[in-house]
């Protein structure tokens, strides 16, 4: 969730768009596009559709990354991630991890959270079609993700540790921490590329936890 102050400082930077059209999803900007969808109704009945563009390629990182809003297939406002942009009865919240999108949900102002649904050409959403066709592979490929996430960071901050113990001014103050795993180099990256996989595999899903995906960004 993002706290009030931070949402305060998002809706700040939220600047008008310039009524460009939405462009459709095409299959090359799958590792660099994220395209989200909703549909809101008034009081009246009047159906508005928006649409959440983030073009990121890869670049998640950087504080750069920008998200597009867009109403009725017109660009209608852009803003910095994270962003937050108000709509009809609420906020639409959009956030990053350094592995890919990591929320996008519509907040009402009752604090009832709904996340957008995914483009079904985008990678979030043919990780979503995967999900409802074939969900018993779905929740195999999600344990998976999290098994090889705590144990590619956990081995390799396990290791971590004992080199840092032995400085001086860390093994004054706390002692010093021997390993018990010791693993050659090959399988070290090879643990710290499977948990990048396993964190990129949750953002498809929008799923992320600071303990997990946190310690693998």
């Amino acid at each position: 969730m993002i706290t009030e102050w931070r949402r305060q400082r998002a809706v700040a930077r939220v600047k008008s768009g310039d009524g460009r059209p939405l462009q459709r999803f095409r299959w090359w900007q799958l590792p660099g596009r994220a395209l989200f969808h909703l549909r809101l109704s008034d009081d009246a009945g009047r159906r508005t559709e928006y649409a959440v563009d983030v073009r990121h390629w890869g670049n998640q990182s950087s504080g750069s990354v920008r998200a597009h809003l867009y109403r009725d297939g017109r660009r209608h406002a852009e803003s910095r991630i994270p962003a937050v942009f108000p709509v009809p009865g609420g906020t639409i919240e959009v956030a990053m991890s350094g592995f890919g999108i990591k929320r996008c949900h519509y907040v009402t102002t009752g604090g009832t959270a709904q996340q957008l649904a995914p483009d079904p050409k985008s990678a979030e959403g043919r990780r979503a079609r995967l999900d409802r066709a074939h969900p018993t592979l779905s929740r195999s490929i999600a344990f998976l993700s999290v098994f090889m996430l705590i144990t590619g960071v956990g081995l390799n901050l396990l290791q971590a540790l004992e080199p840092i113990s032995h400085i001086p001014p860390v093994a004054g103050s706390v002692g010093t921490f021997d390993s018990p795993v010791h693993l050659p180099l090959w399988l070290n990256i090879t643990l710290g590329l499977g948990a990048v996989l396993g964190s990129t595999e949750r953002a498809l899903r929008l799923r992320y936890s600071r303990l997990l995906d946190g310690a693998g960004n």
